[in-house]
């Protein structure tokens, strides 16, 4: 069993290895994902506050870490970083697939860049959700997001509910053409 002392945001893995961000913490914690252990290294970030999220890129081995308005980029091999993006919207989650990282944000937005030149390649509002949580594209260009609410006034919404630490979520799937 993992015990990890703080309040963890993000979790992601690569090779055997498991990267742990914390709440108010500036460092990445490292943890052997077969045994659960503790790697006796941790990447230090200066300059990071208040992480949110993280994911991991295997093509070009790149952590992508989220805080409220930026994103930084840490490499894997060298643990090397730079604060990578700065945003106005307030960031909630991240998701990455194939050299896409999906940016998810309190203004209801989903914005999509490419990790090799930071070019935003697309911004999609689903309007007809609330309080947007967490999201991820499909290979087929479907977004699948978690969200608490709906317009249902407006928009005819297929959502399934989901109940997740005592919260009503849905789940909605929509496609972009």
């Amino acid at each position: 069993m993992l015990c990890v002392v703080g309040e963890v945001l993000g979790i992601t893995c690569l090779d055997n290895i498991m990267y742990v961000v914390c709440a108010e913490s500036s460092t990445i914690r490292l943890y052997n994902t077969d045994t659960f252990s503790p790697l006796d290294v941790v990447i230090n970030v200066d300059g990071m506050r208040d992480p949110c999220d993280i994911v991991v890129c295997r093509l070009d081995r790149q952590l992508y870490v989220a805080e409220e308005d930026s994103i930084w980029r840490v490499s894997v091999d060298s643990h090397s970083y730079q604060k990578w993006l700065t945003l106005i919207d307030h960031i909630t989650s991240l998701s990455l697939a194939l050299r896409v990282l999906v940016v998810t944000s309190t203004s209801h937005r989903l914005r999509q860049f490419n990790t090799t030149n930071k070019q935003q390649l697309m911004t999609v509002f689903p309007m007809c959700v609330k309080e947007v949580k967490y999201s991820v594209q499909t290979s087929r260009d479907t977004f699948i997001i978690s969200h608490r609410g709906t317009d249902q006034g407006k928009y005819a919404v297929s959502a399934c509910s989901v109940l997740c630490s005592d919260e009503l979520h849905a789940v909605f799937f929509f496609t972009v053409r």
